[in-house]
């Protein structure tokens, strides 16, 4: 979100008025590689995925207010809105696989090479600190080389609006990133050629975003308008719905048959044990595994009210803790896992907005230390501890019995694990946690020094909220100028 306008479509950059695009390219990068470019497809009254601020998110779900219940799972049934004129059973002929494709392309004249895709992939690896097995290597690939093609095709389109990015403003993107990254130009340079990657490849996503964004400022802004009747509107679905409790969502979905049923809930709960043990993100099964078009967000539902869920689903959420998994939930077409990462209610300030001040202390274990020992030690640092007599004598605790010490004025409850928010929400000023953490790493202690209660919510202002619309409706024009141009391409595959 950049002020109160969230970028909803492809073009995760921001760049407006010219300026330097900032370290959030590679991270970029990789999200939206990885995550695949394809927009998930959303169920009727499902708002999408919000990474705005819960004001300026809930107007955004205001204006798409459902009228009925929602459907987190994918269709089964053939669309019958295509206007296409498909067979019922029909047969492919041929064994052409559109999925392989080589690693060349040469869109309306501008040639992408194998080495353009190569140093891509490794570019989004880099910045997603991935290991790549063969397999997702190859089919990183091709989620790139669709990305490269888009890239190209919003380059051309600029040229035609007579924009085009200078190399003086290039070098300054990339100068801005380095230095983001604790490099300078030239570090960066080796480190991208380390990575399997190159200077070039950098610069020219940042090309790719920057012409972007100037064209739909120059071409699409300018003929963008929202009316006061429109935004009142969301206005008062924002007061209508406040107090009401909203749930952070993602999902894995399996589609079954009866056939089918328990070999596939078999499946779900296999992919549930995995999911607990840790080793992997949520995200990554439901990339993996799950068969809604939110697989290509990693299974995000998005901020979504339980009223619009499944009657299943809805009751899992309610009952749910923060940071909780839950399945497989027997849903119509297949089974659910459902991931809690956040909840919160509309315009109500919550408590895990609070900004906390705090002293950790951190008792460090010699290595070699087994669990027994670790126990012991752990006992002895709670005893310390709990002899705390407010913020002032942390240092005098901590010196008595080896451990370190770090102030921090700006955490936010929210932040924090799921576990410790639940502690650090009941604790009072000069409280310290329970101790935690392991025998690796040692054993740590939260003290509570001083608490900034969050402000309540409030609906935001016209203004806002027709900025916000307005950005949307950008965002929404920009995807529609996409597929035209990729309509009306030639790309021939070499």
């Amino acid at each position: 979100m950049m002020g109160y306008r969230h970028l909803k479509h492809d073009v995760r950059l921001a760049a407006r008025g010219g300026r330097v695009i900032g370290s959030v390219v590679l991270a970029a990068l990789a999200a939206s590689a990885i995550a695949q470019t394809v927009p998930p497809k959303r169920a009727q009254g499902r708002p999408a995925p919000a990474q705005a601020a819960p004001a300026q998110a809930q107007a955004a779900q205001a204006q798409a207010a459902p009228t009925g219940s929602g459907q987190t799972v994918q269709d089964q049934s053939v669309p019958d809105n295509t206007g296409l004129d498909i067979p019922t059973n029909l047969q492919i002929f041929g064994k052409v696989d559109p999925n392989v494709r080589k690693p060349t392309a040469i869109v309306n004249d501008t040639v992408i090479t194998g080495t353009d895709v190569d140093q891509r992939v490794s570019l989004v690896a880099m910045a997603n600190e991935a290991k790549l097995s063969p397999e997702d290597r190859e089919r990183l690939k091709l989620q790139v080389l669709r990305q490269l093609i888009d890239e190209t095709l919003q380059i051309q389109e600029a040229k035609t609006a007579d924009i085009t990015i200078t190399p003086a403003e290039l070098t300054q993107s990339y100068d801005a990133v380095s230095k983001r990254f604790n490099r300078t130009p030239v570090a960066m340079r080796a480190f991208l050629r380390e990575s399997g990657s190159s200077e070039r490849s950098l610069k020219r996503q940042i090309e790719g975003e920057l012409a972007w964004q100037r064209y739909l400022r120059r071409r699409v802004e300018p003929f963008v308008n929202v009316g006061d009747e429109e935004v009142k509107s969301i206005i008062d679905r924002l007061q209508a719905a406040k107090g009401t409790d909203e749930f952070n969502l993602k999902e894995i979905y399996l589609a079954a048959t009866p056939a089918n049923s328990q070999q596939v809930y078999a499946n779900a709960k296999q992919i549930l044990q995995e999911i607990q043990k840790g080793a992997q993100p949520f995200e990554y099964y439901a990339r993996q595994f799950s068969e809604a078009s939110t697989r290509a967000v990693g299974g995000d539902l998005g901020w979504i009210r339980a009223a619009t869920l499944p009657a299943q689903l809805a009751e899992a959420a309610t009952t749910m803790q923060v940071g909780q998994v839950a399945g497989p939930i027997e849903v119509s077409g297949g089974y659910s896992i459902l991931y809690l990462t956040d909840k919160r209610q509309v315009l109500t300030a919550d408590p895990r907005d609070a900004k906390l001040s705090l002293k950790q202390l951190t008792l460090r274990f010699p290595p070699n230390t087994n669990q027994a020992q670790a126990t012991a030690r752990a006992q002895a640092f709670a005893k310390a501890t709990q002899e705390l007599r407010g913020c002032g004598t942390v240092e005098k605790v901590a010196a008595g019995i080896g451990a370190d010490v770090v102030d921090n004025d700006t955490v936010r409850i929210r932040d924090l694990p799921p576990q410790l928010q639940e502690v650090m929400l009941k604790l009072q000023v000069g409280e310290s946690s329970p101790p935690f953490g392991s025998a690796e790493q040692g054993v740590r202690a939260l003290v509570l020094c001083g608490r900034d209660e969050a402000a309540g919510g409030s609906v935001p202002n016209s203004e806002q909220i027709q900025g916000q619309l307005e950005q949307q409706r950008v965002n929404l024009r920009a995807q529609q100028k996409l597929r035209d141009l990729r309509r009306d391409a030639v790309v021939e595959y070499r």
